[in-house]
């Protein structure tokens, strides 16, 4: 304990000196409640679309919104915060108020991916590893070289069997990679078991017959209701869900299905929290960590597209939402993070130590300090 205070002294006078009192609080004095964390991404949301919500020049053009009365209805106003908490009711009346929310570059706080090529197996390797891989450039369907956080936690003895993964797009077997035995289901996968439940039984008959309007994702209702269940059914300790409609009808240039999408997903976030904090095995001592591999064009015509030369791709955002973290609501300061931080971010909150690549970014010290 003298060496505690020792270490507070000399920093008293130094920026650091909060994120490192919390840090030294949570570790040497024992004060950590997290357990369990849920990792949630919505593939290529913009950060426009959290903090100012609709996007006044795209949300009237005809080419991008099919009715576009009714767009307006449901999702404007002059107010950019009453559009926010219109597309996100739950984010801004919950998450905005009782954690964190990272990203409103229009308040001088930035997040970016480290990855050069700004889409979707480059950006989750890095925020599921902690660093960026320059052989892991396309989409295709290739097992990643690196452990992620998911195969890491997995390996120790207090977590395994208890990791999971949900994906509505199928290349989350490759991004993962089974090696780990980690469960995962993803694409067009259906619950597998020689006793279904009918409620099992159904999902997958829906699933079957409901195909989607892409090849490799399907819709973001299966992905959640499966995840849902396998959460109350098994209880795992660290679970990703990775929803992906927003990105595909972005890039189909579906303006009010990207917003229709991006709304009925923070309804699926509010339901798994609500589940959270009514399960004994979950309240209090779970955290949800939220966020985005990518971004996307600012541009009324640029924001179907991203990657390499499309301003604005590497612009992400995270939110933090447990017992561990204080409710600082919007952060403010005018700091840039990123999501390769964010595999060591979980790992701190498992009480780990997650240090796989030297290469990886440190945890995010003011989500872990309460």
């Amino acid at each position: 304990m003298l060496i505690y205070f020792f270490v507070i002294m000399l920093l008293k006078n130094s920026l650091l000196f909060v994120s490192v009192f919390f840090l030294i609080n949570i570790h040497v004095c024992g004060q950590q409640k997290t357990e369990n964390v849920i990792l949630i991404t919505l593939d290529g949301l913009r950060w426009q679309e959290l903090f100012q919500g609709a996007d006044p020049d795209i949300i009237g053009r005809k080419k991008d919104v099919d009715d576009v009365k009714e767009t307006r209805a449901r999702f404007w106003d002059n107010d950019p915060k009453v559009r926010r908490s219109m597309l996100f009711p739950f984010i801004w009346s919950t998450i905005a108020v009782e954690g964190q929310i990272y990203g409103n570059r229009e308040l001088g706080n930035k997040v970016n991916v480290i990855n050069r090529y700004w889409f979707s197996y480059p950006g989750y390797n890095e925020l599921l590893t902690g660093a960026s891989d320059k052989r892991i450039r396309s989409n295709a369907r290739i097992r990643n070289p690196n452990q992620t956080i998911l195969e890491f936690v997995n390996k120790q003895n207090d977590f395994k069997d208890k990791v999971a993964a949900f994906a509505s797009w199928d290349v989350f077997h490759y991004i993962i990679n089974s090696r780990a035995g980690i469960h995962i289901n993803a694409g067009n996968d259906t619950v597998r078991s020689q006793r279904l439940s009918q409620r099992e039984a159904y999902l997958n008959h829906l699933q079957q017959s409901s195909p989607s309007p892409w090849k490799a994702t399907r819709f973001d209702k299966f992905t959640h209701q499966y995840a849902l269940d396998y959460l109350k059914k098994n209880s795992p300790k660290l679970m990703l869900i990775a929803y992906g409609e927003t990105d595909e009808f972005a890039h189909m240039g579906k303006y009010d299905a990207y917003l229709e999408s991006a709304r009925n997903t923070d309804e699926f976030i509010r339901e798994i929290w609500n589940y959270v904090q009514t399960d004994e095995t979950y309240r209090d001592k779970t955290t949800l960590i939220i966020t985005t591999d990518h971004g996307r064009g600012a541009g009324k015509r640029s924001w179907k597209s991203h990657g390499i030369g499309r301003s604005g791709s590497n612009h992400t955002w995270i939110m933090v939402l447990g017992p561990d973290s204080q409710a600082l609501g919007e952060v403010k300061d005018k700091q840039i993070y990123y999501n390769s931080q964010l595999a060591r971010t979980i790992a701190a909150f498992l009480n780990l130590n997650f240090r796989d690549s030297s290469t990886a970014g440190d945890a995010i010290a003011t989500a872990l300090a309460r």
